[in-house]
């Protein structure tokens, strides 16, 4: 368990390690098992993206996707280690909204290199398609396929507080301190979550810690 300060409140953050969570697990009462005894009302349990998407069936053995040719060519657009910078990924990411969405996104995406705006392919063709991991983006065995980001994250944290009696969240939150708040329960203040978050206390590689359960307190540390 580590401390950390966020705003006029600390957190206790205490890092549950887990078993390797495959798809089409149900992941309501595989939160449930793992939280038991350790939760009240007003804790936070705090989900990693990658396991809750692994679950739902949305990780895909790369060396199973047959990319085309759009997907070649705009996979050398985005930067080296960008999330959708193999034809692999890039496909699914077609498959995922739309040839018409991808490409008012590459549209606009040129329109803000214009201005010097970054980011601007996702606000059009999909916040969901930044919430693709690449190859090599998790543990093994998955650490060969593209996992795509979680489907009805809202819908799955309400159901999870309904079980629990915990404030829920599904978070991606990467070693550089960038903390992004796919969903979350009401009870959540996400801006103090973002400050507990920052020093990525979970783990989804060799510390196989997707789960974080959160106290809040009062005062400072």
């Amino acid at each position: 368990m580590s401390i950390r300060s966020a705003g006029n409140s600390f957190y206790a953050r205490l890092p549950l390690r887990t078993h390797l969570v495959t798809e089409r697990e149900d992941l309501v009462e595989t939160v449930a098992r793992y939280t038991a005894g350790l939760v009240a009302p007003g804790d936070a349990v705090i989900l990693s993206e990658s396991m809750v998407a692994i679950a739902q069936g949305r990780a895909v053995l790369s060396s199973s996707v047959r990319p085309g040719g759009l997907a070649r060519i705009l996979c050398r657009f985005p930067q080296k280690h960008g999330s959708l910078a193999t034809p692999q990924a890039m496909q699914l990411a077609i498959e995922e909204v739309g040839v018409g969405r991808i490409l008012l996104g590459v549209l606009a995406a040129g329109i803000g290199r214009l201005f010097g705006r970054r980011g601007w392919f996702y606000l059009v063709a999909g916040r969901e398609l930044a919430l693709i991991d690449d190859i090599a983006g998790t543990l093994p065995p998955y650490d060969r396929h593209v996992v795509l980001g979680p489907k009805e994250p809202q819908r799955l944290v309400e159901k999870i507080k309904e079980k629990i009696g915990a404030e829920v969240a599904i978070v991606d939150v990467n070693d550089l301190g960038c903390v992004d708040v796919i969903a979350a329960t009401a009870g959540i203040k996400e801006e103090e979550l973002r400050m507990a978050l920052a020093d990525n206390p979970a783990g989804n590689d060799d510390e196989q810690t997707p789960i974080v359960v959160l106290k809040r307190r009062k005062g400072r540390v």
